[in-house]
């Protein structure tokens, strides 16, 4: 039991908690890209499910530190200085790069483990990659990472 919940009522609850941080943050990241106004609360939304992404992924059993684990802490790391760029520093001069690449790369990262979580439960990608070093999922990691990339490079020039 993990704060008084079955494991797969703690695995749906994490599992609807990163869908709602990866659809928020690719509205935010639509936003940035296009110049529209951004309401405050749909931000808030993104980074607070982002973060409760990271935080609810070390609630899962685990005798050691994963690979999970370090996506999580690198997440954590990232939003520590995007929130503050936001909420503290107001994205006044260098402040809006750091929000901007950190909300960018911390989407980035619920995207990739995102891939990788398909990869090992839909049954016709886990038959392409059973071990996930197979080229199918090399290539949706390395498509994924070439798009957050670009979509990046758009959202620093472009947000204000």
């Amino acid at each position: 039991m993990i704060l008084g919940m079955s494991l797969s009522t703690f695995t749906l609850v994490h599992t609807v908690i990163s869908l709602i941080g990866i659809a928020s943050g690719l509205y935010v990241l639509y936003c940035m890209i296009t110049r529209r106004r951004l309401e405050a609360w749909i931000v808030a939304v993104f980074l607070a499910s982002t973060v409760l992404t990271s935080v609810t992924g070390f609630g899962f059993p685990f005798s050691q530190l994963l690979p999970s684990h370090i996506v999580g802490i690198i997440s954590l790391v990232v939003l520590a200085a995007a929130i503050p760029a936001l909420y503290l520093f107001r994205l006044a001069g260098i402040w809006r790069l750091v929000y901007v690449i950190g909300a960018v790369f911390a989407l980035y990262l619920n995207c990739f483990v995102g891939v990788v979580q398909a990869f090992m439960k839909i049954p016709v990608l886990r038959a392409l990659a059973p071990t996930q070093a197979e080229p199918p999922f090399l290539i949706a990691q390395m498509i994924l990472l070439i798009a957050f990339i670009a979509l990046g490079f758009l959202a620093t020039r472009k947000f204000r």
